[in-house]
């Protein structure tokens, strides 16, 4: 890809470091930053908030960043976000050639999954492995890595193994190891008649049940002929 096929990022070189620059910097629409790896050392800059949210919103593991109007190829090294609205707030880029293979990590997406047959059958499948480590020229990083778990069945899993890299892109991750994704069956759920079974048992409220009520109808149905016994015994002792 030409540089001039490449996103670009204007940036303005800043003086000012600490905290309370920054967050001046911030007040005022911009983001402060850093790139490495420009003439040996690095530079301090400020992108605008706006604009670098929309190179970043792209997904490019590759673009130019134009410091003073010179265009530098750079990958993102390190970005800082707000932990509530996720804005970012301090980026890290490096400098790339882009005749020299580096390590760099891209997003791991899936395809396919409303057609695994262990999702239609009512299996869940969980994506497992987000993001992959590779190695590759800076040109020949993709933006992303696509894994297809449209054949994936009930109890079944998917490695790394599985997956075919971009030409150029070399796996850094254990392919045997690194699970990709899996679909497992929900627990099964405890089913009522279990509880209405127990409150037929003791009963609604403090009512008997049927079997309670009739058990001590018997026993009153017996009580008045034992206590006529015992009136009698108590008649015949007396006379």
């Amino acid at each position: 890809m030409a540089s001039s096929d490449r996103t670009c990022l204007d940036v303005e070189l800043r003086a000012e470091r600490g905290s309370r620059a920054a967050r001046r910097l911030r007040r005022s629409g911009y983001v402060p930053g850093v790139v490495y790896g420009i003439g040996g050392g690095t530079v301090a800059f400020k992108a605008e908030a706006l604009r670098l949210r929309a190179v970043l919103a792209e997904g490019h593991a590759l673009f130019d960043v134009a410091v003073d109007g010179d265009r530098e190829p750079v990958i993102v090294k390190e970005q800082q976000r707000e932990p509530i609205h996720g804005r970012v707030v301090h980026i890290d880029l490096l400098k790339v050639r882009l005749d020299e293979k580096i390590q760099s990590t891209v997003p791991l997406e899936l395809e396919g999954v409303e057609e695994a047959p262990g999702v239609k059958e009512g299996g869940v499948l969980e994506h497992v492995t987000r993001e992959l480590n590779i190695e590759a020229l800076p040109t020949d990083i993709p933006d992303r890595i696509v894994a297809d778990v449209s054949g994936l069945g009930v109890a079944e899993t998917m490695t790394l193994g599985s997956i075919t890299p971009p030409r150029g892109v070399t796996l850094l991750d254990d392919l045997e190891e690194t699970v990709v994704a899996t679909v497992t069956v929900p627990s099964e759920i405890v089913e009522e008649p279990e509880v209405e079974e127990e409150a037929e048992l003791v009963g609604e409220e403090g009512e008997l049940t049927p079997e309670q009520a009739a058990a001590a109808a018997e026993e009153g149905a017996e009580a008045p002929a034992g206590e006529e016994a015992a009136g009698g015994e108590t008649s015949e002792s007396q006379s």
